[in-house]
């Protein structure tokens, strides 16, 4: 059973993220004075006493304006009250009564949820209750005085919010998530993905660079699994993001990257791989993070018998860092091998979580060694493997023992890591070595000891 979702709805500026933040306790909702930050449905977990819940927070509702995002912000709304349990609108203390309150107090009345009412900037509490009494005139109930900013009034509104929860008994047994972040830079078609796999228009996608702002989580089952999928906004050179909404939706999104299980990093087909492409690439690697590399738009591209193998090679050739990450050829708009992701991402996921005993470590090891010894330097030494060992996972990590790791350079390390996946496998997971001087006899001791285990 997923967990209860409480939406939350107003016009815009109110002070809905902070809310949502305050709700939450985090940080991850964009707050900033410029309207219309808010565009997509993004969701936080929250909970207060013995309930946990999604927040989801909305963009600003406006009804008397069809310009720029409105209606898709309208649409957004609705859909998050079609799936909550409890909706909270929110409106402002301190600016009063409005016609736009009005506005979204008549459009509430039509929607099949609940709805509770809170006035937030109420910082007084001598004065909260008197600016609250203003809007008993909504017709919404009881107008519940808070401060998003301070918290004053929310363990009131919290302890109503639960009363229209299952209790927590009802929600026992829920698997966590698979998290699977969606990257790349701005129209290369994220949103549209994101779409296609849910079957909805769960974000709003449009030519205008920048209209992803947060990162927008969505909860599906796929493949025998519970997926959280991580819309993020699309991430531009630095010099070219001035502070603001697109600023801190950028760090969001690679705060995204470092919760992921694993990316999926989408590639527009007619422009190929930029420089920013190859700076996300290496932020994914950087990072740990599985992977697989979805090439959008394959739809547009002119193709016979010979483009995809070698639009495939150029494109490597140029993701170098992601040389281990399966590729795949996707047409958000035509729905074309998207849901081929899952199978992908699943197993990339559980070739990152895998461990791989000792003695099949050496194995690998032995058999390497035998194809190609170690270097050997002008003055006579020559490198030695003693053992490897893995050590960590998320991603796999291994530990090589030798007699010196300065007689390994670089390129005989590449061929190591090439040898441990050719008979290892780790298809679309990262892999972590680590080159350890040890003596022989100490190596030796630590190898028996570690086959024993």
């Amino acid at each position: 059973m997923a967990l209860p979702v409480v939406a939350i709805i107003g016009r815009p500026n109110v002070g809905k993220s902070t809310l949502v933040n305050r709700l939450c306790r985090s940080r991850d909702a964009i707050v900033h004075d410029q309207p219309g930050v808010t565009r997509d449905r993004t969701y936080q977990e929250g909970y207060w006493a013995d309930r946990t819940f999604k927040v989801v927070d909305t963009g600003g509702l406006v009804f008397n304006d069809d310009s720029e995002f409105l209606p898709e912000i309208r649409e957004q709304a609705k859909l998050a009250m079609a799936e909550a349990a409890v909706a909270v609108v929110i409106v402002d203390g301190q600016q009063g009564l409005t016609a736009a309150d009005e506005s979204i107090a008549e459009w509430l009345r039509h929607q099949n949820c609940p709805v509770l009412l809170a006035v937030n900037k109420c910082e007084s509490p001598d004065q909260g209750l008197a600016m609250a009494a203003d809007f008993w005139t909504l017709g919404l109930g009881e107008p519940y005085p808070v401060s998003a900013i301070h918290g004053a009034g929310t363990g009131e509104l919290l302890d109503k919010v639960i009363s229209f929860l299952p209790a927590s008994k009802e929600l026992e047994g829920l698997e966590e998530p698979i998290q699977l972040a969606i990257i790349g830079r701005p129209n290369v078609g994220k949103s549209s993905i994101l779409n296609s796999i849910c079957g909805e228009n769960r974000a709003i996608v449009s030519p205008i660079r920048g209209t992803t702002r947060d990162t927008i989580d969505t909860s599906i089952e796929r493949e025998g699994k519970t997926w959280k999928l991580l819309d993020t906004a699309g991430i531009r050179r630095r010099r070219s993001v001035s502070y603001g909404p697109e600023f801190f939706g950028i760090n969001r999104s690679f705060k995204a990257i470092e919760r992921s299980d694993v990316c999926v990093l989408v590639i527009d087909a007619e422009e190929g791989v930029t420089e920013q492409d190859q700076r996300l690439a290496g932020r994914i690697e950087e990072d740990g993070r599985a992977c697989v590399v979805a090439v959008n738009k394959w739809d547009l591209i002119s193709k016979d018998s010979h483009t995809l193998p070698a639009m495939e090679k150029e494109l490597r050739s140029k993701l170098y860092f992601l040389e281990w990450a399966p590729m795949l050829f996707i047409s958000a708009l035509t729905g074309q091998r998207v849901e081929r992701i899952f199978p992908l991402a699943a197993l990339a996921v559980e070739q990152h979580r895998r461990r791989v005993s000792t003695s099949v470590v050496n194995e690998v090891l032995k058999e390497a060694l035998s194809w190609r010894t170690p270097p050997t330097t002008r003055g006579g030494r020559q490198g030695k493997v003693y053992y490897g060992t893995q050590v960590a996972v998320r991603p796999p990590s291994f530990t090589l023992f030798v007699n010196d790791p300065k007689l390994f350079g670089d390129t005989y390390r590449r061929y190591v890591e090439r040898q441990i996946r050719e008979g290892l496998g780790f298809e679309g997971s990262p892999l972590r070595l680590f080159w350890r001087g040890k003596q022989q006899r100490d190596a030796e001791r630590d190898q028996s000891r570690a086959a024993e285990r």
